[in-house]
């Protein structure tokens, strides 16, 4: 008997519609991939510069110490890799003040436009950013089916101006974050019902594919040779105990996606309240990847020429203010390596949260790349050079994390090259292509 090629999308079918895919089988043309984890991208601002000095690692790349700024990462070491000396090159050309560049360069890679609106240094006169920013493209790229392709999320971010946007949909089209965690809520959750009776019956559904599809799988067996029946006797077992750890993840993932409760009414505008709401908006940004909500978010700590006090931190000057002095002046130094330890404290809550959430043998952070960028290098002479980078999750194994790599003539351009490898987006440019050299070596 001539036994005619299976399809690689042969399928065995119950009478209940459900279905099982098949190995590769000698009888097939060719086999599909299974399915992976999915992937996320986080970036996270905070404005106006750093103390390098306090904020330098010191040693060498697997064994660093961190400065005292992002010693609140320590918990978290082996999942970083610390970016130093990466210039913001395309924020050196093109019209705009060092923090107009800064804020409209930093996730576009682009020159800003010209206009007529926003006045930069002397009598010069720039509009928006020029290109699609990193986390729009990743979202236009990865997210197009996401329930949200992507979420931004801020904290105290401002007016409608150059300097409180840093995500653009394309060239002259900012896009604007949530300040207010209620709105935020309501958008996300307002209609998400993390249904634990849904999560039954799915779970019903699938031990039910194995029975209800024994009649297909006698037809088939005529038509198999004996080595593809042994590979389909060992598929068949090995998907009994997929579905067994199945039922063990979605119980996990089943406690862990729940609607958060609903954020309660505080004024978000208030200085004392920056704190709270940068809190809530970070849980309401890991509940949302948590429940596959969405695979792109950013979080925005104030704005370019933040003004914010941090009391809480034992700061009463306001930051941009502080930034400034010049580097002789002892207490300013301190107070804004204070303002900069507040926020890696808060950087290092947010990877705390996505590690507590458990993705088969990963971890959210694990299957995510969270990045902690800001628009310059030093806040009292604007240079964005040497800017600082953190980078935390290895997005699905693909970063080889744990490192500490000191950069030479590298710019930030390629970082967000990798960034998109990472994701899946085979591409060696992005942003202006002048200010790129293809993605950034030895991160992977």
């Amino acid at each position: 008997m001539i036994r005619r090629p299976l399809s690689r999308r042969t399928l065995l079918r119950g009478l209940s519609g459900v279905a099982i895919a098949l190995p590769f089988l000698e009888a097939m043309e060719a086999h599909a991939s299974a399915p992976a984890a999915p992937k996320r991208f986080v970036f996270v601002f905070s404005a106006n510069g750093t103390i390098p000095r306090a904020w330098t690692p010191t040693g060498a790349e697997t064994s660093f110490q961190l400065g005292r700024i992002l010693a609140p990462l320590e918990p978290h070491k082996s999942k970083l890799l610390v970016l130093d000396n990466l210039d913001m090159e395309s924020a050196h050309h093109g019209p705009g003040d060092g923090h107009q560049k800064g804020m409209g360069h930093l996730l576009t890679g682009t020159e800003l436009q010209e206009g007529d609106i926003f006045t930069g240094g002397d009598s010069e006169k720039v509009g928006w950013g020029g290109g699609i920013s990193i986390d729009q493209e990743i979202a236009r790229r990865v997210g197009q089916n996401d329930r949200f392709p992507s979420l931004l999320f801020g904290v105290q971010t401002g007016g409608a101006d150059i300097w409180s946007r840093m995500s653009y949909s394309g060239p002259g089209s900012p896009m604007p974050a949530e300040d207010n965690p209620r709105n935020a809520f309501n958008r996300i959750f307002g209609n998400f019902n993390a249904d634990p009776e849904g999560l039954a019956e799915l779970r019903f559904r699938r031990h039910s594919v194995l029975d209800s599809t024994q009649e297909d799988f006698k037809k088939l067996k005529a038509r198999l040779g004996s080595t593809d029946l042994q590979k389909v006797d060992a598929h068949l077992t090995a998907i009994r105990e997929i579905e067994r750890r199945l039922d063990l993840e979605d119980q996990a993932v089943g406690a862990a996606c729940v609607k958060p409760a609903q954020p309660g009414t505080l004024d978000h505008t208030k200085n004392e309240n920056f704190p709270a709401v940068g809190k809530l908006q970070m849980d309401l940004l890991v509940m949302a990847l948590t429940c596959n909500l969405t695979k792109v978010a950013t979080l925005q700590w104030s704005r370019s020429v933040s003004q914010v006090a941090f009391p809480w931190a034992g700061v009463t000057d306001r930051h941009h203010d502080l930034s400034h002095f010049g580097d002789s002046d002892a207490d300013a130094q301190e107070k804004i390596t204070k303002i900069n330890l507040w926020y890696a404290q808060q950087f290092a809550y947010l990877l705390a949260q996505m590690s507590k959430i458990q993705e088969g043998d990963k971890t959210l952070l694990d299957n995510t790349a969270v990045l902690w960028g800001n628009e310059l290098g030093v806040g009292n002479s604007h240079t964005r050079r040497d800017v600082p980078f953190v980078l935390a999750g290895s997005c699905g194994g693909y970063f080889r994390t744990g490192r500490y790599l000191k950069y030479t003539n590298a710019w930030h351009n390629s970082l967000y090259v990798s960034i998109l490898n990472a994701m899946g987006v085979q591409t060696n440019t992005f942003g202006n292509p002048a200010y790129c050299k293809g993605a950034l070596p030895n991160l992977t």
